[in-house]
């Protein structure tokens, strides 16, 4: 017991040292002001000094130089527009594919104009595709399924809310 009372007291007397060397410390410190009135006017002879260092380039490499970096932003420029150009037409081809394999697999359409071969008459005449009930019917049980199915969603969400909710009630 008497060696854990010496050491503590030990450990106090560091510590009240450490806490005098640093008021010390301190108190010979100057102000804030004081220190940085001298270190504005250093800084600026420090800045003038190194804009002296500086060697600008003359008129003919500034001009070589911007035609490089005009150059090559038209380069990239024009690699990323017929990227973008081949990708939105892929895409645009895969909807088509989609959309024609999903309405209709067995309805063909003629390639230059996307027209169904049966609404062309023999005259080269594109015709309106007849509208019929069953056509009707399977547009208007779509909207039904699609609002059945978006309110089915919605009470979903309202129902996690509420267990959501009841959890952290409980905690």
């Amino acid at each position: 017991m008497a060696k854990k009372d010496v050491s503590d007291a030990a450990q106090k007397v560091a510590k009240a040292e450490k806490a005098t060397a640093k008021a010390s410390n301190k108190s010979g410190k100057p102000g804030f002001l004081k220190r940085a009135g001298k270190a504005i006017p250093k800084f600026f002879k420090d800045f003038k000094g190194e804009i002296k260092k500086i060697v600008w380039p003359d008129l003919k490499t500034v001009v070589k130089s911007t035609g490089v970096v005009l150059l090559s932003v038209l380069i990239i420029g024009v690699f990323i527009w017929i990227a973008d150009f081949g990708l939105t037409k892929g895409i645009d081809s895969l909807r088509h594919l989609a959309s024609s394999h999903s309405s209709s697999a067995t309805e063909q359409t003629d390639p230059e104009s996307d027209v169904p071969v049966e609404d062309i008459t023999a005259a080269g005449e594109v015709t309106e595709p007849e509208k019929t009930a069953e056509t009707t019917t399977i547009a208007e049980s779509t909207t039904a399924a699609e609002t059945t199915e978006a309110a089915a969603t919605t009470a979903a969400a309202e129902t996690t809310e509420a267990a959501s909710a009841a959890t952290t009630k409980a905690e």
